[in-house]
């Protein structure tokens, strides 16, 4: 008889324990105690918007290779008022731009800003500073507390002042280190994107 008992306590014990090892299979029990256990939910990836504006299409090359390596949404600043496609005419209207600080109107604007945390912000440079197109866009969408990565095509003058321009515009945003890439090479600055990006922790390895 008192066999009989110690095989049953044996299976009623391996029984209760195999309850308990469900339950923390399950989530059910985070330990001895059996508290429940609270699972915090992912924290999503920052949304990435590429902006950026291009007359010759080199700046439009490097947001192409950045987008290539990053994925996110690309957005094109497009002014109603089309640029002159000859070189000399282009220069002599940002120029006038420029020196008058006109605001060219743009053709379209971002869907769901809000959506967006970090946002890479292409342009040539100008005269030292921003295409006024540029100027445009900053001052009709609120960049508070997103992150910006600028970049920038250039003849020689890399950024000119540029960076502190939109340091101005876009006081509450945190402006993170650019990337300057000379006109002529931008086709074969492959790597030189990817180790910015590998930099700033954005690159898809």
């Amino acid at each position: 008889m008192r066999r009989v008992f110690m095989m049953v306590l044996v299976l009623m014990v391996s029984a209760s324990f195999g309850g308990v090892g469900r339950l923390l299979e399950a989530g059910g029990l985070s330990g001895p105690g059996g508290v429940d256990q609270e699972r915090k939910p992912p924290v999503p990836p920052k949304r990435v918007l590429i902006v950026y504006f291009s007359h010759s299409g080199n700046t439009r090359e490097l947001a192409n290779q950045i987008h290539r390596n990053v994925g996110g949404d690309l957005f094109e600043i497009v002014t109603v008022q089309p640029y002159p496609r000859e070189y000399k005419e282009v220069l002599a209207v940002a120029k006038r731009e420029r020196d008058s600080q006109f605001r060219p109107k743009l053709s379209k604007r971002v869907k769901n800003l809000d959506d967006y945390d970090l946002v890479f912000l292409g342009y040539p440079n100008w005269y030292g500073t921003l295409p006024m197109a540029l100027m445009s866009f900053l001052e009709e969408n609120d960049l508070s507390g997103k992150t910006i990565a600028p970049f920038c095509t250039h003849g020689g003058g890399r950024w000119g002042e540029s960076v502190e321009t939109i340091k101005r515009l876009c006081p509450r945003s945190t402006l993170l280190e650019g990337l300057a890439v000379e006109g002529g090479l931008v086709k074969s600055s492959q790597g030189d994107v990817a180790d910015w990006l590998r930099k700033l922790g954005r690159l898809r390895e």
